[in-house]
């Protein structure tokens, strides 16, 4: 619980305004929960006894005032709800990214993008509810119970104490089983997270599945997977209705025992009949809160799972941190290997006591086969991992001593790989940097031979 509190703190804290509003909306909205029955009841013994119609009439006016006054309210509860929703998701879903952003590439070797987007995004989507109505909604609830069980008593102290008996009986219940399906719906949310990793591997390696025969074996561990999916799915399902199941039969019997109850006292003249209908309606609307406790509680059971799945990657920390800050000199910078070791797995090692230099102004190649450790300096020099064994320093600082922005600010890095990002033209050449100037990046272009090709874009730089 001590995760959900400090994240409604983070999130929904600079929000107290909305928050405010909201809970002023639902405590109204309680009220009138409560008095739109007892006037229908007034109206009944009103119409019983023989009174005027226009009396009749003006309770009928106020009960429906009342009645479009709760639809009004629930459709505000709604709008400020999703506002508060979406920005606190939202803005989780920023730091999230940035986090995922910041850790090191061994992190990205041990999660598919696939797993991350299911965090990143689905596991947040889950939170939704909780952050827009779980804690305003079930404490709302509560105090609905509370009030509808008092006003009970006031009808007759006989049906409030069957309403109070059947209120505990409830609650004991849902306390019993509301943490049964955590489990089951963490795994459920894992799950999700491997079809969408499986996924996304997979389209990217759409022609090397082709050109190697590798169809059925894909597809077989599709069907793999998705059993998997079906098995875990259903467990979640079936453990997430325990507490409905269990709370509908004793809602049946509840509402049974305040009707005999009601029907005996209504013959001896001890309540009138609409305080019978009274006690009947409270008794359906305090079935219906506990319903939508239990509703909520399925969801925070859901969103628990999500919480614990997320607060992991939150607070996972990255194995390359910042140094101490030593300056790197000014001027082009020097690249030393100095006995350096490296290996990403503890069976083997991709280099070994590796040392060599190269000057400012200098060029080096490095050739070897798939898997000799090429690709592995050039994330050695950038810090992508650190170095196991020995030192690598740039312009004569070691790198684990420098600052990771100040350090990656004077290093450039093609990958193989090549990316484009769904942006400008401008945005791609630059990495989204507005500080470089137009003419610097036409000169470049131009350098390059493809100032025709630049020309023929409709729109220059701004061109998607």
């Amino acid at each position: 619980m001590k995760q959900q509190l400090t994240l409604l703190k983070i999130y929904l804290g600079p929000q107290w305004r909305r928050v405010a509003i909201l809970v002023v909306l639902l405590f109204t909205n309680i009220a009138l929960e409560l008095l739109a029955p007892l006037w229908l009841a007034r109206f009944i013994d009103q119409a019983v006894g023989g009174m005027e119609l226009s009396v009749l009439q003006g309770t009928a006016c106020v009960y429906l005032a009342m009645t479009v006054g709760r639809q009004v309210i629930s459709g505000a509860v709604s709008y400020v709800s999703e506002a508060v929703s979406w920005t606190a998701t939202n803005g989780m879903r920023v730091d999230l990214t940035r986090h995922c952003l910041d850790l090191d590439m061994s992190f990205h070797k041990e999660h598919t993008p696939g797993e991350l987007i299911e965090r990143i995004d689905g596991d947040i989507t889950t939170l939704a509810q909780f952050f827009s109505s779980f804690v305003f909604d079930v404490l709302g609830r509560l105090l609905l119970c509370v009030g509808i069980l008092g006003l009970t008593f006031g009808v007759d102290w006989r049906i409030g104490l069957l309403l109070a008996a059947f209120g505990t009986f409830a609650v004991l219940v849902l306390r019993r089983v509301q943490g049964v399906a955590v489990p089951h719906l963490k795994t459920l949310r894992q799950v999700r997270g491997e079809l969408s990793g499986f996924f996304e591997e997979r389209l990217t390696s759409t022609e090397d599945i082709k050109a190697n025969g590798a169809v059925g074996y894909v597809m077989a561990k599709l069907a793999g997977l998705l059993d998997r999916f079906e098995k875990v799915n259903r467990k979640a399902t079936v453990s997430s209705r325990y507490s409905s199941s269990v709370l509908e039969v004793s809602v049946a019997l509840a509402s049974a025992a305040v009707l005999v109850v009601g029907a005996a006292l209504l013959q001896r003249d001890l309540i009138t009949l609409g305080a019978v209908y009274l006690a009947y309606n409270y008794t359906n609307q305090l079935s219906m809160t506990l319903f939508r406790i239990t509703r909520q509680l399925n969801q925070f059971q859901a969103a628990t799972a999500s919480i614990q799945r997320v607060s992991e990657l939150y607070f996972t920390r990255s194995k390359v941190c910042d140094g101490d800050g030593e300056q790197l000199p000014g001027g082009g910078l020097s690249v030393a290997f100095d006995t350096v070791s490296f290996r990403y797995t503890p069976e083997r090692m991709t280099l070994e006591d590796v040392s060599f230099e190269v000057r400012p102004g200098e060029s080096l190649g490095i050739v070897g086969r798939t898997g000799s450790g090429k690709t592995t300096i050039g994330r050695l020099v950038f810090r992508g991992y650190d170095v196991h064994g020995g030192h690598l320093r740039v312009g004569g600082v070691d790198v684990r001593r420098t600052r990771l922005a100040d350090l990656r600010s004077r290093i450039g890095v093609v990958t193989q790989d090549v990316q484009l990002f769904h942006a400008t033209v401008r945005d791609n050449l630059t990495l989204f940097d507005p500080s470089v100037p137009d003419d610097r990046i036409e000169r470049a272009v131009e350098s390059l031979g493809l100032g025709e090709w630049y020309r023929s874009l409709p729109k220059g730089l701004a061109s998607p």
